[in-house]
This record gives structure tokens, C-alpha cells and sequence, in this order.
């Protein structure tokens, strides 16, 4: 850790870091973001029975609304081996969801070009948001779930059929379509974080806003692996409310960028335009280069 502090302290102060620290800085933030998703995976073990059921509360819930047919529909255990690969999976994904604010952190961390101080709090304010938005992406997504299984099981004929679902395959329906809300509402703090970084203004955003939009539909659309109109709408409608909320905040960046004027427009690594004053006392070069 403090040669990861080191190497960092010495790149934001001007000097490049070579291959080899790069490497180092990469292989110090995978093990913490992989350590810190074990330990989230072990407390998914621990709690297995209560986050079973919590993912299978949404099929019972579809299976509910149908309570009008008769429908004969299950889960199941298909093979000797799927219980245990079952709660290894479940708190796989619970370690993940859970570490998320931590592997994300080191993720943005490295990835940023933003060793110089002004731009390593931009670091710390993904860290704060990304996480609260992927949970709250997931948290939609378990609360449309139920609309959507009850629409695919009604297809389901009434008679001379039952529906046995293995749990591996409902589970990872389910996984899908928690994962697709929860990347979902990334994209607009991605969008912020391009604008900070000076990758993309909101002017750029402004043009490109219908294309923007079209875009989040069709996501939601092949993302969604329901496919019900409802669930579509659910993810597609706050995706474009996000990236409208992240262009008025790229606006606001960009007018308080365009107000500091003169140097204060010149990133840490730019150069100015020199100006020689016209004193003879001052040693100025005979020729400059491409003068000629």
C-alpha cells in the first residue's frame, strides 16, 4: 500500500510513471478489489438461505398474479452438483454487488488520468455515487422482475402442461436482467465523469441527445431478457432521466470552465503561448523553430 501511495504521490507531481510501476499499480488494485470482493462472498455464503430467497421471491410473486389460471409451475433441481454450484454462484454475485463501491474505486483509480489533486476527488466522488446508483439500478430491476415472470408464464397452456423451470436457469434470468438495470444506471455518472475529464462537452451531448435517447430504448429493449413492454419502459425511462440530469450537471461544469478564462483553461500537462516583451536587456533567441 504505500508503494501504491508513493507511486502515485510521485506521477501527481509532474513525474511519468514507467511500465513496470504501471503494472505494479495494476496488480496493487486488482488485489484489493479481489479481496475485497472474497470477503463480500463469504458473507453471501454465510447468509445463502436469505439471499435465496429474496431471488426467488420475485417467481413466486409472478406465479401469484396467475393464481387465476390453472398454471402448474416450479422450480427444480436438475442435477447432483447444482445445489453447490447454486450457492457458490449466488454468493459470487452477492461479493460483487456488495464490494462494488471498492473494485469500482480501484477501477476508476486507475483508469483515470487524475494523479494531479484536481482530479483525484473526482475519484473519491465516484466511489461515493457509483455504488448507491448500481444498487439502486438493481433494486428497480427486482421490483419489475415480477411483472415481467408473469407475463412470460402466462404463455404457459393451462392444460396438459406443467412449467418445471430449473433454479440455474431462473437464476440466471434473474441475474441478467438485475445486472442489465444496475449497469444502466452507470452510464449517465460514465457521461459526467468523460465531461470532467474534458472528453466530451455538453454541447456534444446537447447534438447528440435524440441519438442519445434512441440508443437507451434500444438498450433497455435487448437488455431486458423479458422482453415485456413494461420492463422496457422501466429501465428505458430513467436511463434517459439520468442522462438528462447529466447533461444540465455537464452544462453547469462546462460554464464554470468557460468563466475561469486566460491560464486557468490549460490542463497540468499544457503548455502556454510565450510572448517575448520587447526589452533588449532579455536574452531572446536569434530564430525560432518553423519561423522561417
Amino acid at each position: 500500500m504505500a508503494a501504491t501511495t508513493t507511486t502515485a504521490q510521485g506521477a501527481s507531481e509532474g513525474g511519468r510513471m514507467t511500465l513496470v510501476e504501471h503494472l505494479r499499480e495494476l496488480r496493487n488494485r486488482v488485489f484489493k478489489g479481489s479481496l475485497a470482493i472474497l470477503a463480500a462472498m463469504v458473507l453471501g455464503w454465510v447468509f445463502y438461505d436469505f439471499l435465496f430467497t429474496i431471488l426467488v421471491e420475485p417467481y413466486k410473486n409472478g406465479v401469484a398474479d396467475l393464481s387465476d389460471r390453472q398454471l402448474t409451475a416450479r422450480l427444480v433441481q436438475g442435477s447432483i452438483t447444482g445445489p453447490f454450484v447454486l450457492q457458490m454462484k449466488i454468493a459470487l454475485i452477492a461479493g460483487l454487488v456488495l464490494a462494488s463501491p471498492v473494485w469500482l474505486y480501484q477501477m476508476w483509480a486507475f483508469v483515470m488520468p487524475g494523479l494531479h489533486k484536481n482530479e483525484r476527488k473526482w475519484t473519491l466522488i465516484f466511489a461515493a455515487v457509483a455504488g448507491p446508483l448500481f444498487m439502486a439500478g438493481v433494486a428497480l430491476g427486482y421490483f419489475v422482475l415480477p411483472k415481467g415472470i408473469g407475463m412470460l408464464l402466462s404463455f404457459t397452456q393451462e392444460t396438459d402442461v406443467a412449467n418445471f423451470i430449473e433454479v440455474q436457469t431462473y437464476l440466471s434470468f434473474t441475474l441478467r436482467m438485475l445486472i442489465a438495470f444496475g449497469v444502466a444506471f452507470e452510464i449517465p455518472l460514465f457521461v459526467i465523469l468523460l465531461n470532467l475529464a474534458g472528453v466530451v462537452s455538453a454541447q456534444q451531448l446537447a447534438h447528440a441527445r435524440r441519438w442519445i435517447i434512441l440508443l437507451a430504448f434500444v438498450f433497455a429493449a435487448v437488455a431486458t431478457p423479458s422482453g415485456d413492454p413494461f420492463s422496457m419502459l422501466a429501465l428505458a425511462i430513467p436511463m434517459t432521466l439520468l442522462f438528462m440530469l447529466s447533461e444540465l450537471v455537464a452544462h453547469l461544469v462546462d460554464r464554470r470552465r468557460a468563466r475561469r478564462g486566460g491560464y486557468a483553461n490549460l490542463g497540468d500537462d499544457e503548455a502556454s503561448t510565450l510572448e517575448f516583451p520587447d526589452d533588449p536587456d532579455l536574452d531572446r533567441p536569434s530564430s525560432l523553430p518553423g519561423s522561417d
